[in-house]
């Protein structure tokens, strides 16, 4: 299973950090990646973390999200900085077909 937490409400120029920590599965040997699903839109992957830890990030993110693990944790991470209102979403993690209840991230002044 896969526990999110992190979400909240913060000012345009914010920042947040997300966590997804797993229970169950052994992080370290799975792709993670963070998907965001925006009112009215379709969900979209928002960043991956391979098993050898290569990163992949969509346009809109890029330079300004940054996804990590921790092993020990077993945990996988999404700092977001420098938010806009455009990232304004419910934020999941999913890993081995195993996905987190999400956490909504706001992003208003």
């Amino acid at each position: 299973q896969l526990q999110v937490s992190g979400g909240g409400l913060v000012q345009p120029g914010g920042s947040l950090r997300l966590s997804c920590a797993a229970s169950g599965i052994i992080f370290r040997y799975y792709a993670v990646d963070w998907y965001r699903q925006a009112p009215g839109q379709q969900r979209e992957l928002v960043a991956r973390i391979s098993r050898t830890d290569s990163t992949n990030y969509a346009d809109s993110v890029k330079g300004r999200f940054t996804i990590s693990r921790d092993n020990a944790k077993n945990t996988v991470y999404l700092q977001m900085n420098n938010l806009k209102p455009e990232d304004t979403a419910v934020y999941y993690c999913t890993a081995v077909n195993y996905w987190g209840q999400g956490t909504l991230v706001t992003v208003s002044s």
